[in-house]
């Protein structure tokens, strides 16, 4: 869940992290396969195990085009449950993808990847002309620009870097916004010239109080009221969300929920706050998973929040993109989901073979137990029902 793995599998490309030793035993011209599935890197592989590895990524390949066939299938559980499924994306190339698996839209745009990449911070003009070209790639299909969200392992080369003891918890995301409240006013300004009078949705990152996401809205109705009033066309229908993070802002709920128009949960922080676990440390793998009794009651919690203040929710986290994770979502009733481009096909498959009305009882059986993980026990509930989680 680090971000230069979620660019990646944005991206479909392979990759293996802490591969210990691995430059001492590869040579040059060395050929090396990289099964992304399995996290296995093999090093001059013989030809008959070349052979089988080539046997396995045509088969991958006839299922992505199986995948792409259905692509216009509508996602409906077989018990008529509708599951509203968009890509999280990042980058322009990333937009073509909307049309290639279907998706309804762009449930996640993380608009840091530019300012990453740049060696000064992108003026207004700079951004307008990027976001415009958002615009145009997306066909009018709705899209959630999620704010700057820089620091810890996103930085940016322009901010002042000073050592923190922990940078995960440390200044990032809508606190340097608070602190830079022009970068912020510039950004959503972007936004709403290259939106020409077209709806848009925007989510805040790693609130934590109320009153944040109260004063970052502000920052955006300022914005938008003044380039009213100097005649640009701007859109009424503009909604604004927080993204849920921060443990702490979930026993804000009922304050939150009569401020927000959406709520969308970003697992891979939510997941190392509530467990106090390093996202980044090979050391803790394990420690934390979404289908852990303490994960799912959470999950619970927010759901009867939002259901009863009628507020949509969604979840755009890598959990979202998981087949098993995912079907655990939709029988806790969260329907609207987010996820990486190339999961979008799994994610398909795994919905119209779903039938759910046994599943949430199934899942207030594990919320109520007292072990690690859930894992195994799903993947036998979903070959009972015939559920295709892989």
């Amino acid at each position: 869940t680090a971000h230069v793995a979620i660019v990646a599998r944005g991206l479909g490309l392979p990759l293996l992290g802490h591969v210990k030793n691995i430059l001492s035993r590869v040579e040059p011209m060395d050929r090396i396969i990289v099964d992304g599935n399995n996290a296995a890197c093999f090093v001059r592989p013989s030809d008959n195990f070349s052979h089988a590895f080539a046997k396995s990524l045509e088969s991958n390949a006839r299922k992505q085009a199986e995948y792409k066939k259905s692509r216009h299938r509508p996602t409906i559980t077989r018990d008529n449950i509708a599951v509203e499924l968009s890509i999280n994306a990042g980058l322009l190339i990333d937009l073509k993808h909307l049309h290639e698996t279907g998706a309804k839209g762009v449930g996640l745009y993380r608009t840091e990847i530019p300012f990453m990449m740049a060696q000064t911070y992108p003026d207004v003009e700079t951004q307008t002309a990027l976001y415009q070209k958002i615009f145009t790639e997306l066909d009018d299909k709705p899209i959630t620009f999620r704010t700057l969200d820089i620091g810890w392992d996103k930085a940016a080369p322009y901010l002042q870097n000073y050592h923190e003891e922990n940078p995960a918890m440390g200044w990032r995301a809508i606190r340097i916004a608070m602190d830079r409240p022009f970068m912020l006013r510039q950004q959503l300004r972007a936004m709403l010239l290259a939106a020409e009078g077209r709806t848009f949705s925007v989510m805040f990152p790693m609130i934590t109080t109320v009153d944040e996401f109260i004063q970052a809205r502000q920052l955006l109705n300022y914005e938008r009221d003044n380039l009213a009033a100097k005649g640009h066309a701007i859109s009424d229908a503009i909604k604004t969300g927080a993204m849920l993070e921060v443990p702490a802002l979930a026993f804000q709920l009922d304050n939150l929920l009569q401020e927000v128009d959406f709520l969308s949960i970003g697992s891979n922080d939510l997941h190392q706050f509530l467990f106090a676990c390093d996202r980044g440390s090979p050391r803790l793998d394990g420690y934390y998973d979404s289908l852990s009794p303490a994960m799912l009651n959470f999950l619970k919690m927010i759901i009867a929040k939002t259901s009863t203040h009628n507020v949509a929710l969604s979840v755009c986290g890598e959990m979202a993109g998981i087949p098993l994770v995912a079907m655990v979502m939709i029988g806790l009733g969260i329907t609207k989901l987010s996820m990486a481009p190339p999961a979008i096909g799994p994610v398909s498959a795994m919905v119209r073979s779903l039938d759910s009305q046994f599943l949430p009882a199934f899942i207030d059986q594990i919320c109520a137990g007292t072990g690690k993980t859930a894992q195994n026990d799903l993947m036998a509930f979903a070959r009972d029902h015939g559920v295709q989680v892989a």
